[in-house]
């Protein structure tokens, strides 16, 4: 099984089933078996056709007579992944590109839909002088028209360009220091010792930025002297100003990074309440903890939403990373862009009452940071201004983000554009 391959199965998957990427490409990538270099070649061609995917039919519609709706579903995945081969990866042959893909659509298609796979990328090859850029940001970019104007909302058109491009690259794998077994220069030097390519974050302390495929597999990542977590969730946490001792809630808290961001910054001493609704996810927390010998941690089951009277006033510190729409890391997922966006819309609604629970749990003098990885208004600023329109005995805090300066209203949507990190969204409010 080639990379090539690979990734086509992963891009036939999600257009069949709605899968999400990073799920199937995790899967086909165990079952294919693929070294180091080819899992990361087919990581990088998946993302680059879904990245690029409405810019990609946009020039195949100008080499194809007919229309690319007519074509069959597997065709148009192997033209996409062609395409994108020859137009962004230099290194790859281009006569081994589309011997690739004639064989490819010889496999699963017919000997006639083959040909037309043949005639389309040797077309492109003889003139490629139509693989101009469109004047339309939502082609350009690839992202829907509809997502392009709610972006325009929240962002504005001077930063509008600058996200869209940033959408579309592929971050450095952001990694934290587990404190509690290790330091940086150890952790750095068993990395490098294994081939790895990792370089100190330039402003957040404890954090390497890691080049290179094959994480899990590495024995750092086995010995548990790290996590993945960009750095902006790393922020949120810092919000929190978190001292050892302390009775802290994380009330939404799967996948776990920022639970054992939590768990590093109290020392591994105290308590952490790690909560999530599903408790499949609850297992996922517990495995990570413990990789990484974090004590203090307690995982239970629980809806956010309610609030429990058994936790009243309960909590020193509260983190509410609340659910939301995802559509700060379309960099990181880059099939975000292309889901129906009307669900979104009920979702300030879910988080308010989110909010108005946790507020219940948090002892006076505590504070509660809410996070969301959206840069959307009506899902940040709007259900924060809101909350505290209704409740007097909570106020929004000025704080400082390490390495980006000081946040005197209490709240900011970091963006990949201007701080490299997540398109992300940290209120601090502190209860009287």
């Amino acid at each position: 099984m080639s990379a090539r391959d690979t990734a086509l199965t992963v891009l036939i998957a999600c257009r069949r089933g709605g899968a999400w990427s990073d799920a199937a490409l995790k899967q086909q990538l165990a079952r294919d078996r693929l070294d180091r270099r080819d899992a990361a070649l087919a990581t990088r061609l998946c993302a680059s056709v879904l990245q690029n995917r409405l810019l990609l039919d946009e020039w195949l519609s100008r080499y194809c007579k007919g229309r690319l709706t007519d074509l069959q579903p597997a065709v148009l995945e192997i033209l996409r992944l062609a395409l994108c081969q020859l137009r962004f990866f230099d290194r790859l042959p281009p006569s081994a590109v589309v011997n690739e893909a004639v064989e490819q659509a010889k496999r699963l298609t017919n000997p006639k839909a083959a040909g037309l796979v043949n005639g389309v990328l040797r077309a492109v090859l003889r003139d490629p002088s139509r693989l101009t850029l469109p004047e339309a940001l939502w082609l350009r970019y690839s992202h829907p028209q509809e997502l392009v104007e709610l972006l325009r909302q929240s962002v504005g058109e001077e930063k509008l360009e600058p996200l869209l491009r940033a959408d579309n690259e592929a971050p450095p794998a952001c990694l934290q220091t587990n404190l509690l077994k290790t330091d940086t220069p150890t952790l750095r030097a068993a990395l490098e010792a294994e081939g790895l390519t990792a370089a100190p974050h330039p402003w957040l302390p404890d954090c390497l930025l890691l080049t290179g495929g094959g994480i899990e597999q590495t024995e750092a990542f086995q010995n548990g002297w790290f996590y993945v977590q960009d750095a902006a969730a790393r922020l949120a946490v810092e919000a929190l100003d978190l001292r050892p001792g302390q009775r802290v809630l994380d009330c939404c808290a799967a996948p776990g990074g920022k639970s054992f961001a939590a768990a590093i910054a109290l020392e591994d001493r105290g308590s952490l309440t790690a909560c999530d609704i599903h408790p499949h996810k609850l297992t996922l927390i517990e495995k990570g903890a413990a990789r990484l010998g974090v004590t203090c941690l307690t995982a239970l089951e629980k809806d956010a939403s309610v609030p429990d009277p058994a936790w009243r006033e309960g909590f020193d510190r509260i983190l509410a990373d609340v659910p939301c729409s995802g559509l700060g890391v379309i960099r990181k997922k880059p099939d975000i862009r292309y889901k129906d966006l009307g669900p979104t819309r009920e979702l300030p609604a879910v988080q308010r009452r989110i909010l108005e629970a946790q507020a219940t749990h948090l002892k006076p003098g505590g504070l509660l940071v809410y996070s969301t990885c959206t840069v959307l208004r009506r899902e940040n600023e709007a259900v924060v201004e809101a909350f505290l329109a209704d409740h007097p005995e909570f106020r929004a805090e000025a704080f400082e983000f390490p390495g980006l300066g000081s946040v005197p209203t209490g709240m900011r949507t970091l963006l990949p554009c201007d701080d490299g990190t997540d398109g992300f969204f940290i209120a601090r409010l502190r209860k009287s």
